[in-house]
């Protein structure tokens, strides 16, 4: 049990501070279902960006929670509402007798249980001790557990002022006004690595038609991004997973079309990992005699545990999802059958994961310089391309798209395959449902640099034209979906 933290600092300010905070949440708390309508827009937009983060049946914690409107909308399995005010606390148990709601002091929590997600929305701006408070969650979290924060951006510092002076907005004591920046130190003080920032809430007022542009285009733009009103932060605890190195167990799928001669190779090359590898080969239509030969390679190598399926549906992305819906390892990693991505790199790509550096890796053949006839130049145009496109849309790094190798957790996994129909089932190769699937669950997506090879046996599966327009007509789709919401 920690000390009360007014021991830890000198008592006054720190009294009177959160006295004066009290007094005034007390005050609005009395007044609350007349809020004015321009922060009912403001809030509205708020409680629909954390719908998209936050998907329904988590464990929720929310600090600061006020009249629970926020945490309720969420639709936790179990949430945690905690707030300083007392009639704060009871406004928002009697309009959600469902979730839980605490009166208690950020600064001083007496909570022990972990939580999936823990919110802090337009908290910190009030907070005297930002690091403390950050402290304070750590306990409460899992390696899974994501920190979601928002703040008022120290651009609307003045205009907030002057719309507070005209009895627009809520009233407010002097805030800390905290930029990204400040907030990414606060955090990792603590531990915790961001996963990803960014800005929302252009125009909060409620005008017809423009409200709605400027709050989901418009504020996604540069520069109208930098005027934007709140700071968006995803956080989770740094490295907790380094633990799993060599307990865990690894299914390698791989899809095979046309890929026979490639087959030895396969299983010569593919190293065991960890706790033990499973092979499984996803057979999808081969022209050639691949099944026969996976057949007679796994007949010849006892000493591997592997699993051959024939593929019903069609394209790389069915075959992934069949295999990967037959794997029981802890670890999901996709091998294409065309050993372009040489084998020998995956215990890198187990390593990073298991070190918790990562909770997605995805290869990346645009960084060493490849072989002669690795990728043809149109394709290596079109792959830097959406490279560029999906880290904006993204949020995160992403150089390489469509290189074959991804590697995750099944946990995870089976949450992407859960939300799946967010996004719908339209991709034929696999990799943008996957990356869409991880950066929805804000996992942390980590680059992994390899060396692309030449094929040596068999013609690539993929037509640059026909693919590159569908993969173009997905790429907009998606930012419907994840960045324009």
């Amino acid at each position: 049990m920690s000390k009360p933290y007014t021991d830890t600092v000198i008592n006054a300010p720190f009294t009177t501070y959160t006295h004066q905070r009290r007094s005034l949440y007390d005050s609005i708390a009395a007044h609350i279902h007349t809020e004015q309508h321009w922060s009912r827009t403001y809030h509205q937009r708020i409680i629909e960006i954390y719908r998209f983060l936050v998907t329904p049946g988590q464990r929720v914690l929310e600090l600061g929670c006020g009249r629970g409107d926020l945490l309720a909308a969420l639709e936790p399995a179990y949430g945690v509402g905690v707030d300083f005010s007392r009639p704060m606390v009871q406004c928002a148990a009697q309009c959600y007798p469902s979730l839980h709601f605490i009166q208690a002091d950020a600064h001083e929590l007496s909570l022990n249980e972990p939580f999936d997600t823990i919110i802090l929305s337009d908290l910190v701006n009030d907070l005297w001790d930002v690091q403390r408070v950050l402290q304070q969650i750590i306990p409460l979290c899992t390696p899974r557990t994501r920190i979601i924060l928002n703040s008022y951006s120290r651009v609307w510092e003045r205009p907030l002022g002057i719309v507070r002076s005209l009895g627009m907005a809520r009233p407010n004591l002097p805030q800390n006004w905290l930029t990204r920046e400040d907030l990414t130190g606060l955090l990792n003080l603590v531990d915790c690595e961001v996963v990803r920032t960014w800005q929302e809430v252009l125009w909060p007022l409620p005008t017809p038609g423009f409200t709605h542009i400027a709050n989901k285009v418009l504020v996604k733009t540069w520069p109208l991004n930098q005027l934007a009103l709140t700071n968006f932060i995803v956080a989770r605890p740094a490295g907790a997973l380094g633990h799993r190195l060599t307990s865990s167990t690894v299914a390698v799928v791989i899809p095979t079309r046309n890929e026979a001669g490639n087959i030895p190779a396969i299983f010569e090359r593919t190293p065991e990992l960890g706790a033990g590898t499973e092979l499984i080969f996803v057979e999808g239509h081969s022209k050639d005699n691949t099944y026969e030969a996976i057949a007679q390679a796994i007949q010849a190598h006892p000493e591997r545990t592997c699993t051959l399926l024939r593929q019903q549906g069609k394209g790389k992305g069915d075959a992934v999802r069949t295999g990967f819906a037959a794997a029981r390892s802890d670890i999901l990693m996709i091998l294409d059958a065309d050993l372009t991505m040489p084998p020998e790199d995956l215990p890198r790509y187990y390593e990073l994961l298991c070190s918790g550096k990562a909770e997605f890796v995805n290869g990346v053949r645009l960084v060493y310089p490849m072989e002669q006839e690795a990728m043809r130049f149109l394709n290596l145009v079109g792959n830097k391309f959406f490279s560029l496109a999906f880290s904006y849309l993204l949020g995160q790094s992403i150089k390489d798209t469509l290189c074959g190798t991804k590697v995750l957790w099944r946990d995870d996994y089976l949450q992407i395959a859960r939300h799946r129909s967010y996004f719908g089932d339209f991709d034929p190769f696999g990799d943008f449902d996957l990356l869409f699937g991880a950066a929805r669950l804000n996992l942390k997506i980590r680059d992994l640099p390899i060396r692309y090879r030449e094929r040596i046996y068999g013609t690539t599966n993929i037509n640059r034209w026909r693919h590159g327009l569908l993969l173009l007509r997905m790429t907009i789709f998606a930012a419907g979906r994840m960045k324009f919401i």
